[in-house]
């Protein structure tokens, strides 16, 4: 069964086609490089053991979406990651998030409208904004955005119930994932932000290998224990797998119509708390500063994963220890393997 997984070169993208692999499917992969490496192609033939399918595509591009779809005739689900993700490149650049986020969406949709169709999408935890109630559940209200790239989200999960609604024949589930971090357990395949990253791990990681000075703690002052932002961090294995598991869940007749699921670990660690976390698994010590809080950063937020445990019949097994371990094996590999 062919699974197309759009940004499926990315960091997320590239660890769910070895779970759809592992799983019996069938991965077809579009990319436009744009955040990404062609050489990751590469690393996943070493894990999976062949070249899988693979189109360099600007789903901005409707012209170029229709064609691959009329090629593509037999494709039975997708997987949509391809977006741009950075919530602080968001409040700088609001118009590239909303062109590349929703244009890619709605042509992806276009161009298989009328077929029946398996479709995960790749939203996240920043629609709940800051939550009155922590864990927030799937429940909780959805809040105005704190930032651009939020606000996508937000509509496009707004754009898909509509698709289902209006009686197209597909099925939709939106994982509102936390912080996927890690590598995979082979360090052929990981995080691999182009230039300055704009998230923690890979800003730990390049520091302690000594590609950047310093990591930059944006605030301290907030209401946690430590005065840092905390997060619900899952390791980027574990999120790939709740992306098989929501396919699987459509597979079955009873699925219809349009669902969300939180996809984290159900508890928090602060910025801070990721950073001891990292030191103590590596023996590797830190340079890192406070710096002022950032713009569209929410304070705190973690996951009820209750419904994702019985409904998807999936749960996080990796703790942040062996996130922050896999993490650097995977920094360690490129820096010895320069991709």
């Amino acid at each position: 069964m062919k699974i197309l997984v759009t940004g499926g070169l990315g960091f997320i993208g590239s660890h769910t086609v070895v779970e759809l692999v592992n799983a019996g499917y069938d991965p077809v992969i579009i990319d436009d490089l744009s955040n990404s490496n062609i050489k990751i192609l590469d690393q996943l033939a070493k894990i999976i053991g062949y070249k899988p399918d693979f189109y360099q595509i600007d789903l901005c591009n409707e012209k170029a979406v229709k064609d691959f779809a009329a090629k593509e005739t037999d494709i039975a689900g997708i997987i949509h990651f391809a977006a741009s993700k950075a919530v602080g490149e968001s409040v700088k650049q609001p118009l590239k998030y909303y062109r590349n986020n929703f244009y890619s969406l709605i042509n992806i949709l276009g161009a298989y409208n009328g077929k029946a169709l398996n479709f995960v999408f790749s939203s996240s935890c920043t629609v709940y904004g800051q939550p009155d109630i922590l864990p927030v559940t799937e429940d909780a209200p959805v809040k105005p955005a704190e930032s651009p790239y939020g606000n996508t989200k937000q509509i496009a999960e707004e754009i898909l119930k509509d698709v289902v609604a209006a009686g197209t024949k597909y099925k939709v589930i939106a994982l509102r994932y936390f912080n996927p971090v890690g590598a995979h357990d082979s360090a052929l395949i990981g995080e691999l932000p182009n230039g300055v990253p704009q998230n923690l791990v890979p800003f730990i990681t390049q520091t302690a290998i000594g590609k950047r000075e310093k990591i930059t703690v944006f605030g301290d002052t907030y209401n946690t224990p430590d005065g840092s932002c905390i997060r619900d961090y899952i390791h980027v294995v574990d999120l790939a797998k709740a992306h098989v598991a929501a396919i699987k869940l459509m597979e079955r007749e009873s699925f219809n119509g349009y669902d969300v699921f939180n996809i984290g670990t159900g508890t928090g660690s602060s910025v801070l708390e990721v950073i001891k976390a990292f030191e103590k698994v590596t023996g590797v010590t830190l340079n890192y500063e406070i710096g002022p809080a950032r713009d569209g950063d929410v304070e705190q937020v973690w996951g009820d994963v209750t419904k994702s445990t019985k409904k998807l019949n999936w749960k996080a097994d990796l703790d942040i220890n062996t996130m922050m371990a896999s993490a650097w094996e995977w920094e360690k590999y490129i820096a010895q393997n320069p991709l």
